[in-house]
């Protein structure tokens, strides 16, 4: 056994090498359902599994990994929108608060601005937000809209992916223009339906891990949380999989705010607009999705209020001046490819929070109990 395992200090920064080497694989390398997450990362690495599971529990522990999930396509299992917000001033915070504090439905939750002003510039309140099936987005946001005052709101589902992964340690050191020799792929946006003992499955599966839990045996004890056998657990995990419901297995990074040693793993957030020609949105968002910068790509709507943009996309750097040359070369390349650039413009991440939405119907209900919405 590695003397690393015997130390009384495991390291837990980013710079460590061996951290980085694991990071690099497990915030969004492993697609799909993985029976055994820790042993799958340890081949990847190079770095024996009881390493990679102390480490990572370490890095937990200590903040510099947020959270460690099996993430879902919730696009697929419940309606799904990017929400810009427009919140008199004087309200602003406290809005950013209900919304990450009560809403349990609300994601990512970002105040952000841009350097050029354009009819989006008063949205500074930005969402992600998951309805479950049976409910309506439209009137999640009224209600939402009457209790933190705002004035107006766009709702813009995804529809289609380009990218959607994170991977900040290893989008470190990228050069601007950096690409896939191949398209980004095109994920479609369709609703499945659950029955209830698939929605015990799912809910235990997409639960986060408590630093504890992270061992080689990570889903005996999901299993039985959800009621079933471990086969049966396994069995139905394969099975979203084939139905794209599955995202990654993933250890998120504190991407935001600083760690505990000072440490940033990024300190820009941008959020790039760009609106082409209509009909040109899925191969305008193959040739944005296929720069590694990118970690999510989408064709949204943003209507007038964004001078119809189609394709939007978020990057992080280090650096301003290096996150705005990214964006400068995926324009160039879109113009190369003959395509069309109406409007450009890109949002910067502020004050920022992120959590996990919840997507389950029954939690739907009783949270429409709590906050007086229904009897």
């Amino acid at each position: 056994m590695p003397s690393e395992i015997n130390s009384t200090v495991v390291p837990s920064e980013l710079s460590d090498p061996v951290n980085a080497r694991i990071l690099a694989v497990s915030e969004d390398k492993l697609q799909g359902f993985q029976h055994n997450p820790i042993l799958e990362i340890a081949r990847r690495t190079g770095v024996e599994a009881a390493v990679v599971q102390e480490r990572i529990q370490a890095m937990l522990r200590a903040g510099t990994i947020r959270r460690v999930r099996q993430t879902l396509l919730a696009t697929n299992l419940a309606q799904g929108a990017l929400v810009a917000w427009q919140v008199p001033a004087e309200k602003l915070d406290a809005a950013f608060d209900y919304m990450f504090g009560q809403d349990l439905f609300s994601g990512h939750v970002v105040l952000r601005s841009s350097d050029y002003a354009t009819t989006g510039s008063n949205y500074k309140l930005w969402t992600t937000l998951k309805v479950p099936q049976g409910f309506s987005m439209e009137e999640h946001c009224f209600f939402l809209a009457r209790k933190v005052g705002a004035e107006a709101y766009r709702i813009m589902p995804a529809k289609r992916l380009f990218a959607l992964g994170v991977g900040h340690v290893r989008r470190r050191g990228l050069a601007p223009g950096e690409k896939s020799d191949s398209l980004a792929e095109v994920t479609d946006v369709a609703q499945v339906e659950l029955n209830e003992v698939e929605w015990r499955i799912l809910t235990a599966l997409k639960r986060e891990f408590e630093p504890e839990e992270i061992t080689d045996d990570l889903w005996r004890a999901r299993a039985a949380e959800a009621g079933v056998s471990l086969e049966t657990f396994y069995e139905t995990a394969a099975d979203f999989d084939q139905r794209h419901i599955i995202g990654r297995f993933s250890t998120f990074l504190e991407h935001v705010k600083p760690l505990q040693d000072g440490d940033r793993v990024t300190r820009f957030n941008a959020l790039f607009h760009w609106a082409v020609p209509p009909g040109r949105e899925i191969e305008a968002g193959r040739e944005v999705g296929r720069h590694y910068i990118m970690t999510h790509a989408y064709w949204r709507e943003g209507g007038p209020e964004f001078r119809n943009v189609n394709i939007m996309g978020v990057a992080h750097g280090m650096e301003k001046p290096q996150v705005l040359a990214h964006k400068k070369a995926i324009d160039r390349h879109l113009l190369t490819c003959g395509i069309p650039i109406n409007y450009t413009n890109v949002f910067w991440g502020g004050r920022s929070e992120i959590k996990p939405s919840e997507i389950a119907p029954a939690a739907y209900r009783e949270w429409q109990k709590k906050v007086g919405w229904v009897k």
